[in-house]
């Protein structure tokens, strides 16, 4: 069986394989049914290495011994084989954030927060100022800022951006409302979309033509944007100074003609 080096290449990085379980298992597939000798010779890995690596295919789940005399092996599915990965990743991610939730509860995470509260008490204030980088890191970091105001958070952005991230924004708004915290948002975009918006949040929503993004959190802390790039270059300046976050509701307030 001739199979070109640029499809091996890619179906061992897709499925995570070495090369020579790479080889074994598309030999499999080919053959459907095939002693170790034959496989050897289809593939063109060593025989004294062949063995083993039926064996390694055989616990990932990529192969399947026959019973009888001589031993043979068949070629499990490739569908089969991507249902498996994608159980197994799922899985795993699912364990994974289990194990997260777990470390709040250790004493080693409680000291990690004692740590972090020491060194920030001798910091002022106006003098927390962080740059973001990335939509991931900005996306956290909001998250965190929201759910942390006490009386009211002033939001000025584009639709598109709130739908892309439809589920922060709506347990985050769950959450604010339920604590009795004001919520003044300000969009631009598409008036349909805004208007959709509205309804899934229940919240009414100011139409800008202002293509902006910031967020004020109990007019003390603000985070804006610098820039609009990809999932890499997005760059946003968290600031918390109070100073600065009441000039800048203020001089929202103007722009959209509303009163504190």
């Amino acid at each position: 069986m001739l199979v070109k080096q640029e499809l091996i290449n890619k179906i061992k990085d897709y499925f995570e394989l070495n090369i020579y379980e790479t080889k074994v298992w598309l030999a499999l597939l080919g053959k459907g049914t095939a002693s170790a000798g034959e496989i050897a010779e289809i593939s063109g890995v060593p025989r004294s290495r062949t063995y083993d690596v039926l064996e390694s295919l055989e616990k990932k789940g990529f192969a399947i011994v026959k019973i009888g005399k001589p031993v043979r092996y068949l070629g499990v599915k490739p569908r089969m084989i991507l249902e498996k990965l994608k159980n197994d990743t799922r899985r795993n991610a699912e364990e994974r954030i289990v194990g997260l939730s777990n470390i709040k509860s250790t004493d080693e995470f409680i000291k990690l927060e004692e740590i972090y509260k020491t060194g920030v008490i001798p910091i002022k204030g106006e003098d927390l100022t962080a740059a973001l980088q990335g939509k991931s890191n900005i996306s956290n970091h909001l998250r965190e800022v929201l759910q942390n105001a006490e009386k009211e958070v002033i939001i000025c952005t584009n639709a598109n951006e709130i739908k892309l991230k439809l589920k922060l924004f709506q347990q985050t708004f769950s959450n604010l409302n339920k604590a009795n915290i004001k919520i003044n948002i300000a969009l631009s975009g598409d008036e349909a979309l805004i208007k959709q918006l509205e309804q899934i949040f229940k919240i009414k929503i100011k139409k800008i033509k202002l293509d902006t993004k910031f967020f004020i959190v109990d007019r003390k802390e603000m985070l804006f944007y610098l820039s609009k790039g990809d999932e890499n270059k997005d760059i946003a300046i968290w600031l918390n100074s109070e100073f600065f976050a009441q000039a800048f509701a203020s001089l929202f307030e103007q722009a959209i003609g509303s009163k504190k």
